[in-house]
């Protein structure tokens, strides 16, 4: 068995770890890959938005899945193009990931269908955004619509602060085309967690909860970032708010999308936030989340393949996703300047050993291949990804990984799950 895996993240390279210890024993390839996916399989050199690219290889080659990762390829349509070409692929259709591709079009979505969320505008004129940030006051969060790499969002805590982001994505182009139009958004209290859902068109299987670190410093104080680190499970998603984010959140979002004629297979993201039991939808993701997938997947107990078929066969069930017991955590190792700018081509020492760490697995994300050597080829660099018999546990295991490994200015946050900490007392 074949199975093409899109992309060359972290979220990529833990997909690929996943599927590679399938009981089916299929082999694995990657495009582009990294330093990470090239030790379970073959790397190609297809850009993951190169839809002619990847789809010549896939007629040649025929696979007999495809895995797409990331949101561009999937906003792009890659899997309306395999879908047309006879290739069984897993991810949405160009139409259903717009829930990802535009701010705007998510929120007319959750609007019409009753889903829990917050009141928001959007604005092409930067006075005309301005003026209604001096209207509402702040904290207010401003948003690119298209998509911007998880860089497009500001949480601004004063007016200043949102004008600034307006007129940097309006008027300075900080995020090309994706930042044309401006999402502004009520700020929303309570606490975060992510839920991904794997879905086949009617039903909803609901995986693992966790907590992303979306700031680049700790205390969750800076700009934000693709995610500094994750936790699963997330207790802030107690049973009652389980509950509510499968019908208030997953149910009606889809029961909206068939209204509209999408039907939507693959898996859906939905970023939370969580005030008295109370859901609300910060976000959608058309794919999984990065770095959720890493500590959500070291959960997954069992192949995973059978799930991901059924989802594109249409016959998704519960029984066929199982957790362990144990905890979860991924740190995530970034770039000396992220998320700003940052060097490229710096040596990663001791990958080794840090994987040799117990219950320990080092994702790679931002990595390359430079002969010999493993080498920093992005902002997000790796995810240390550590089971646990608790919190605790898991934690200490990730952090004896991280501390092993050095590359030049290495940087990460020394606090992942400080909220979770709290709550159970330490």
């Amino acid at each position: 068995m074949k199975i093409l895996v899109v992309g060359n993240g972290g979220r990529e390279h833990a997909l690929a770890w996943k599927l590679k210890h399938d009981s089916a024993e299929p082999e694995i390839f990657c495009t582009p890959g990294n330093a990470g996916t090239a030790q379970l399989g073959t790397n190609l050199n297809y850009g993951a938005t190169d839809l002619a690219g990847i789809g010549e290889w896939c007629l040649a080659n025929r696979p007999d899945l495809v895995v797409i990762g990331p949101e561009a390829p999937l906003c792009a349509g890659l899997a309306d193009v395999l879908e047309d070409a006879g290739i069984r692929v897993f991810g949405p259709c160009k139409a259903a990931a717009e829930l990802e591709g535009s701010k705007q079009f998510a929120k007319e979505v959750m609007i019409a269908g009753g889903v829990p969320t917050s009141a928001y505008a959007t604005f092409t004129d930067p006075e005309l955004a301005c003026a209604y940030i001096r209207e509402h006051g702040a904290p207010i969060v401003v948003k690119a619509d298209g998509l911007a790499a998880g860089k497009g969002v500001t949480v601004a805590e004063t007016v200043g602060q949102a004008e600034a982001a307006i007129r940097d994505a309006l008027e300075g182009s900080a995020f090309g085309d994706a930042g044309n139009r401006v999402v502004i958004e009520d700020f929303l209290e309570g606490e975060e967690a992510s839920i991904l859902a794997l879905i086949d068109g009617e039903h909803v299987v609901m995986l693992a909860s966790s907590q992303d670190h979306k700031r680049i410093f700790e205390k969750d104080r800076g700009p934000n970032t693709g995610g500094m680190g994750a936790y699963s499970p997330a207790s802030v998603v107690t049973d009652a708010v389980w509950r509510k984010v499968k019908e208030e959140v997953y149910g009606r979002t889809l029961a909206e999308l068939r209204k509209r004629g999408i039907t939507y297979k693959g898996v859906l993201y939905a970023g939370l936030m969580i005030k008295d039991d109370q859901p609300s939808v910060v976000e959608f993701n058309c794919r999984f989340g990065d770095p959720e997938t890493q500590a959500v997947l070291a959960r997954w107990d069992g192949d995973m393949l059978p799930a991901i078929q059924a989802v594109i066969d249409g016959n998704l069930s519960d029984e066929l996703v199982r957790w362990k017991a144990e905890h979860s955590v991924c740190v995530v190792m970034v770039a000396g300047g992220y998320p700003g700018d940052y060097e490229k081509g710096n040596e990663i020492e001791n990958l080794d050993k840090a994987n040799a760490v117990d219950d320990t697995i080092v994702f790679h994300a931002g990595t390359a291949l430079d002969g010999g050597r493993v080498v920093t080829a992005g902002g997000r660099v790796l995810g240390i990804t550590s089971l646990g018999s608790d919190l605790p546990d898991a934690l200490a295991k990730a952090y004896i990984a991280v501390e092993t490994i050095s590359y030049k200015d290495a940087f990460y946050r020394n606090d992942i799950a400080h909220r979770e900490l709290k709550r159970l007392g330490q």
